[in-house]
């Protein structure tokens, strides 16, 4: 089953990390809710809000040329709560709402830049680079076990 960015799916939590849960969807896909993306509050500890093998709501909110997938639960939630400042909401009134297909993952397809947001182009740069700090980190990690042997 192909996967949709922007769409909601019912997953379960397979396993958590320092920095996410990993998330299977009913499709049999699996992939990963960044800390940031947990809730809309600051997240220190993921295991204060998430469980393993807890039934959640994620959207899909993008997917790595490599075919990692990123979710959100706190953009799956159907009333988030209100803001705490009293400053009114921008209204975006861009030309992504008018679409007839729906925005489908297709691999070595990106986004130009000019079209992303800033919280998207920050999103996926969050995502490179966590992905990259745990490449190094697992390289260091071999390095150094196998100089203690």
């Amino acid at each position: 089953m192909q996967l949709e960015i922007g769409k909601i799916y019912n997953g379960k939590v397979k396993g958590i990390t320092q920095y996410g849960a990993f998330v299977e969807i009913e499709s049999g896909c699996t992939g990963m809710v960044h800390i940031s993306e947990i809730a809309n509050t600051y997240v220190s500890e993921i295991r204060e809000h998430l469980t393993e093998n807890q039934e959640v709501k994620v959207k899909v909110i993008g997917i790595n040329e490599a075919g990692k997938v990123s979710l959100s639960i706190k953009k799956a939630v159907d009333n988030p709560p209100p803001q705490q400042n009293n400053r009114p909401r921008r209204q975006d009134n861009g030309g992504n709402q008018n679409r007839s297909k729906p925005n489908v993952w297709e691999p070595k397809k990106q986004t130009p830049p000019s079209e992303m947001t800033f919280e998207d182009m920050m999103s996926r740069f969050k995502q490179s680079s966590e992905e990259r700090m745990c490449d190094i980190k697992r390289s260091t990690d071999r390095k150094n076990g196998t100089r203690r042997k």
